[in-house]
């Protein structure tokens, strides 16, 4: 198997698009001709923001997954490497529902 990446792009609206891919720069091509996604063609230019490696695409596929359940904020907290507070947000959103 080949590595992957998950990666977190903020749109041109200042939404955040999640994804895993195994070229980041052949995907990061495609979404900003608006090849990539249909949520990111109509949201254009975007620009990533965050990036993992991980020794394999599965693992970035199951990353990617569990990253897109995160709220916004959580997922600005990865973003800015507030790691200590990801703990936190994932209390304060079970409470909430």
């Amino acid at each position: 198997m080949s590595v992957g990446y998950l990666y977190i792009l903020e749109c041109s609206d200042g939404s955040y698009y999640t994804g895993s891919t195994k070229d980041i720069e052949l995907r990061l091509q495609q979404h900003q001709a608006g090849e990539g996604s249909s949520y990111t063609k109509s949201r254009l230019p975007v620009k990533l923001i965050y990036l993992e490696e991980f020794p394999r695409i599965d693992e970035a596929f199951y990353r990617e997954k569990q990253v897109q359940g995160w709220s916004r904020k959580k997922k600005g907290a990865l973003i800015d490497g507030h790691l200590n507070e990801l703990p936190e947000l994932s209390q304060r959103r079970t409470e909430e529902n």
